[in-house]
């Protein structure tokens, strides 16, 4: 998260944390290039997985956000990584979560 320079700046000099101007020029970075792939790795992985599930759900009739509906309204909690290692190892189960999807709907 980004934050306002005054209260990224820690410690120092009264006169540099109570001013933004000061505070901004005493050496307040911006994240690391690591922090932000790290958070774009988790970004990037949660797409293929709603890729995954929503082409094997598709392939049963059904979209995405209407799987996920009937799995909520059907009380079952599976999250979406796991969601796409069925749809990929087990094809039964996986067309047995979703028949679940649709009679909850």
């Amino acid at each position: 998260m980004h934050q306002h320079p005054v209260n990224a700046g820690g410690g120092g000099l009264p006169l540099r944390k109570g001013s933004a101007a000061t505070a901004a020029s005493s050496g307040v970075r911006p994240p690391s290039p690591s922090t932000i792939h790290r958070k774009e790795r988790k970004r990037t992985f949660r797409r293929l997985w709603i890729a995954r599930v929503n082409a094997a759900t598709r392939a049963l009739g059904l979209t995405y956000s209407r799987f996920m509906e009937g799995l909520t309204k059907a009380g079952i909690t599976v999250n979406r990584k796991m969601l796409s290692e069925i749809a990929i190892a087990d094809a039964d189960g996986f067309k047995a979560l979703v028949e679940k999807a649709k009679a909850a709907l």
